[in-house]
């Protein structure tokens, strides 16, 4: 072997090893940014899907959806709070699922109030 091809083989070892041990890395960075409140947060994306899907169909009005994403904001705000420290207590997740299921009622009952803005206009239309 010559001088400059034992030079290129720790760089040929470098660039086959690289993405190797970026694979074997990426789920332990991945579970480090995991949140402590996983079904909360997945609670909270079904909740808005619903607030959503309500305004999209008009069983919602505009009002009702502001009140109701209002409402999420509030659930955020007390999730953001209890994990301030980076750990959520089981009395704080207990307030949060609380939280969560005072909204989920709030938002059943608003799309099934009878009050629908099925034309989007504003306006509330009766059935």
């Amino acid at each position: 072997m010559t001088a400059s091809a034992l030079d290129e083989l720790p760089f040929r070892r470098l660039l086959l090893a690289a993405p190797l041990l970026a694979a074997l890395c990426a789920p332990l960075l991945a579970s480090a940014q995991t949140s402590p409140t996983p079904g909360i947060d997945q609670r909270q994306l079904n909740q808005e899907r619903r607030i959503d899907q309500g305004e999209n169909s008009g069983s919602l009005t505009q009002q009702e959806a502001n009140r109701l994403e209002n409402g999420q904001e509030r659930v955020q705000r007390i999730e953001s709070r209890a994990n301030a420290d980076g750990v959520v207590t089981a009395g704080e997740r207990a307030r949060l699922q609380k939280a969560e299921d005072v909204q989920s009622r709030r938002i059943h009952r608003q799309k099934h109030d009878r009050q629908h803005d099925f034309n989007h206009n504003g306006r509330i239309d009766r059935r």
